[in-house]
């Protein structure tokens, strides 16, 4: 934007509103300071407001358009420029407010939101300025922090101050642990890695984050905040850039650090910034909280005098606001960086950070670029509209004033203004959606610039074309990047069951046949038997409260499961036989749902259910028993004789004497004895005991005393089980080797 002329004194000189009212609203967040001046704007016939974030000035766009229609409201910021032949109100940035009478700079009412930025290191001068010169023929209004009072108070004399209290409390709590943070929390970190670092936590313990970086497209930023507005996810993490203007529904702000870079240096936050930025929780009469990160790396500290500044809002006031000559002089670009280098004769005033079209213009002048070339007045001036590119690419400053050459060499070339081939050159090497989030954020820094560029009325032969184009790759690569930002930082199926459970308070759950679990509609894992296994890319371990209301929709169609289990038929079981007794498993319809633990004896063993937390009371009662009654039938089944021989020994007249005796050990050792532990006994004993073992298949062969009829593979291996499994044993015992039996025929 070209400077226009100010003298370097406290006294505005653009004072067609001098007859007017001037009003200064001062305030913390939440007072409803920028919803007064809005409504107040459209009380006039005409106005302006000047917000500090073009963000910002988007929403209240949108806001008065709907109150007043598009014919009637012009959107001025530096990348885009909606003004329609009857605009009756403007609502720019700062920075674009058009304060020299052009594009509707002469209105009834005129606001600029945000004056405590006079006080910015690197905008305050453009805040300063428009406090001196904006202003309203018929009233004019200031919004800002009460720490602005005293220097207004001596700057604006025929002010009318007005003072609105916050709508509801802030409170300082506790440091927190990110899984313990409350639902519309805002985490605040002070770096783009540290915001990753916090979004990538929140998304594996909460389900997901949204993240709102500075560096963000406007569309990209919108489209983050209606992930957390819109309740796809319940928390939000972000650079300070919330702390300004962004109206949102947080109810605790926790910061991550309480040191950032200020662009100079690692220095710790004032209580101010603090407090602009805590302000943020709680809305209209909601209260809200502020406390920090109990696991965030440093040092973060919060002492308890900046605790009762924030609650108390009573901060430092602002003793002097940084100031830029406003009477600049184009008789040639020396002249020009003479007059931008002037120093404030006031002592309210002091010079800023070196702003970025300044040091364009000084490299440019340095670097010996002109040399050789008197430039008129004319020239001097399209030179200086070149300088004021932004530099949103941050590339470095060499680089930006390179550019910002290379378009003023354009400008005042042959047709005088950027040439169409090689500006679409420009914008065709931007409009790719491929690449990280890293390199997206960077497109969109690049095609800012282009936006900047094409939003000026004289720089191209056809302004409305490339405002068009630019904006469409904009919103192309906001749109590309804010899908990189979700499926990085938020797992859609958690945040869909979370805004289903908060609606519903329960939880509609599917288990297909092969045992995939939906819930909502959402894969979240798998029911093995009755355990539910999560699914580590649906479910974290952290995420408790998920984890609860998975358990919650499960609960039932495992019981359900249980009561299917115990009417089922002896079909529907088997046992699978591992290497290791721990491994053996009861399966039913295929699936593990028991194991086998030590009984009364090695045949009796009991069947266990697998742990299965969601199983309990009448249901699993029933399955355990059913599951019991099958193992019983099985066992006698698949070891017949061992039983038999069992149940014989119960009648006294079955077998009898020392043969007895032997059926009695062979029982003990499942069917089978070394022949050295029983020859002598077995000698002994007569005609008739010989006659009853072998009716019921006992036999004494080469090697081994046994029972014929389970020595065939399946059986051994049971038998190896059952002793395992009642003698505790991690592995079963080595079978016999093959040929050491002789099993007569």
């Amino acid at each position: 934007m070209t400077q226009t002329t100010s003298t370097p004194a406290t006294r505005p000189v653009h004072a067609r509103g001098a007859s007017g009212v001037l009003r200064v609203v001062l305030g913390p967040t939440n007072t409803g300071k920028t919803h007064l001046a809005v409504e107040r704007m459209l009380g006039h016939s005409s106005g302006m407001i000047g917000l500090p974030l073009r963000l910002l000035a988007r929403e209240i766009y949108d806001r008065v358009v709907a109150i007043k229609g598009v014919s009637s409201v012009a959107l001025i910021t530096g990348e885009e420029k909606i003004i329609p032949e009857h605009a009756r109100y403007f609502i720019c940035t700062v920075e674009a407010m058009p304060v020299d009478h052009t594009e509707g700079g002469d209105v009834a009412f005129l606001c600029v939101d945000e004056i405590q930025l006079c006080a910015d290191p690197d905008r305050g001068h453009v805040f300063t300025d428009r406090l001196l010169r904006a202003r309203g023929r018929e009233e004019t209004m200031f919004l800002g922090a009460a720490t602005m009072r005293s220097v207004l108070e001596q700057m604006l004399p025929e002010a009318e101050f007005i003072t609105r209290p916050r709508f509801s409390e802030l409170t300082y709590t506790a440091p927190r642990k990110l899984s313990r943070l409350p639902r519309r929390s805002a985490v605040v970190a002070f770096s783009v890695p540290q915001v990753y670092a916090m979004a990538e936590m929140v998304r594996r313990q909460r389900g997901g984050a949204a993240v709102v970086l500075g560096a963000l497209s406007p569309r990209t930023r919108n489209a983050q905040v209606d992930l957390y507005q819109n309740g796809d996810v319940d928390y939000l993490v972000a650079t300070d850039a919330i702390g300004m203007g962004l109206n949102m529904d947080i109810d605790h702000v926790a910061f991550a650090a309480t040191s950032k870079f200020d662009g100079e240096t690692i220095r710790d936050l004032t209580a101010a910034e603090v407090g602009q930025i805590a302000g943020r929780a709680g809305r209209h009469m909601n209260s809200g909280t502020f406390g920090l990160i109990a696991e965030a790396e440093g040092t973060a500290t919060m002492d308890q005098h900046m605790i009762e500044a924030v609650e108390q809002h009573r901060f430092k006031p602002v003793r002097t606001l940084n100031w830029r000559n406003a009477d600049l002089d184009f008789s040639s670009p020396r002249a020009l960086i003479r007059s931008l280098d002037a120093a404030p004769r006031e002592v309210l005033f002091r010079r800023g950070r070196e702003a970025s079209d300044l040091a364009a213009l000084r490299w440019i002048d340095r670097a010996g670029a002109l040399r050789g070339l008197r430039l008129s007045q004319a020239l001097t001036r399209r030179l200086w509209d070149a300088c004021q590119i932004p530099d949103f690419r941050k590339v470095s400053p060499q680089d930006h004033a390179r550019l910002c050459l290379g378009v003023f060499e354009f400008l005042t070339g042959g047709d005088e203004v950027l040439p169409e081939d090689w500006f679409d050159r420009q914008i065709k090497a931007l409009d790719r959606v491929d690449g990280t989030i890293e390199t997206l954020m960077q497109r969109i820094a690049y095609i800012r610039t282009w936006t900047y560029a094409a939003n000026r009325p004289d720089w191209l032969a056809d302004p409305g074309y490339w405002q068009g184009r630019t904006r469409a790759v904009e919103d192309r690569l906001s749109d590309a990047l804010h899908d990189r930002l979700r499926q990085r930082f938020v797992d859609r199926r958690t945040a869909v069951l979370m805004r289903e459970l908060r609606r519903k308070d329960t939880l509609m759950a599917v288990v297909h046949d092969e045992g995939k679990v939906m819930v909502e509609g959402q894969h979240i894992g798998r029911l093995e038997g009755f355990r539910f296994v999560p699914d580590e890319t649906a479910l974290t371990q952290d995420d408790k409260t998920l984890r609860h209301a998975a358990d919650r929709a499960l609960v039932h169609e495992i019981a359900r499961r249980a009561s299917q289990l115990a009417e089922a038929d002896d079909s529907a079981f088997t046992l699978d036989l591992a290497d290791a007794p721990t491994e053996s498993r009861i399966l039913w319809n295929g699936m593990a749902v028991a194991r086998l633990q030590a009984g009364d004896s090695p045949l009796r063993p009991r069947a266990e259910l697998l742990p299965a937390p969601l199983l309990t009371g009448e249901p699993q009662r029933r399955a355990e028993e059913r599951l019991n009654r099958w193992l019983a039938d099985y066992l006698r089944t698949k070891l017949a004789p061992l039983y038999r021989l069992e149940t014989a020994l119960d009648d006294p007249d079955c077998i009898t004497g020392l043969a007895r005796g032997l059926a009695y050990q062979l029982v003990e050792n499942l069917g089978t004895l070394p022949r050295e532990r029983v020859a002598d006994e077995f000698r002994q004993v007569d005609k008739d005991g010989r006659r009853q073992m072998r009716s019921l298949g006992i036999w004494l062969g080469a090697a081994s005393f046994y029972l014929r009829q389970i020595l065939k593979p399946e059986a051994a291996r049971l038998r190896l089980l059952l002793w395992a499994v009642h003698g505790d044993a991690r592995n079963l015992p080595t079978p016999p080797t093959p040929g050491l039996i002789t099993i007569p025929t």
